[in-house]
């Protein structure tokens, strides 16, 4: 069983950034492949990013590449989401999800954490 906390959401101004963070409590945490969803209201959830198992390969959506950057510390069992350049149509809840063979359909990832809401004011 996965445990994943997210933090780090929070109401920034159009052109600034923050770093989500997302915690596992597993001891098994290099095992699965992590990954970014978001949800904006009344919009499906979406695919961000994902990460594979070593950290050495990610995958972004189109609307975030070259602003968001997916990471990972197996070490601290966390994954983390740099976001940068953010504008008001980045603003949802933020989920990070594991998976222990997975790709970019949400549908395809076990574990979820609770989701921290990100709000970009333009």
């Amino acid at each position: 069983q996965v445990q994943l906390v997210e933090s780090g959401g929070g109401l920034v101004q159009a052109g600034g950034s923050l770093r989500l963070s997302c915690a596992s409590s597993g001891r098994t945490f290099s095992s699965y492949v992590m990954a970014w969803f978001r949800q904006a209201p009344g919009k499906e959830r979406e695919f961000v990013a994902t990460i594979n198992r070593s950290g050495g390969s990610t995958l972004y959506a189109d609307s975030v590449k070259g602003r968001f950057t997916i990471s990972r510390d197996n070490a601290q069992n966390t994954v983390y989401l740099e976001m940068n350049s953010l504008k008001a149509e980045d603003t949802a809840v933020y989920y990070c999800a594991a998976d222990p063979v997975a790709g970019i359909s949400p549908y395809e990832y076990d574990y979820w954490g609770q989701g921290t809401q990100v709000t970009v004011s333009s």
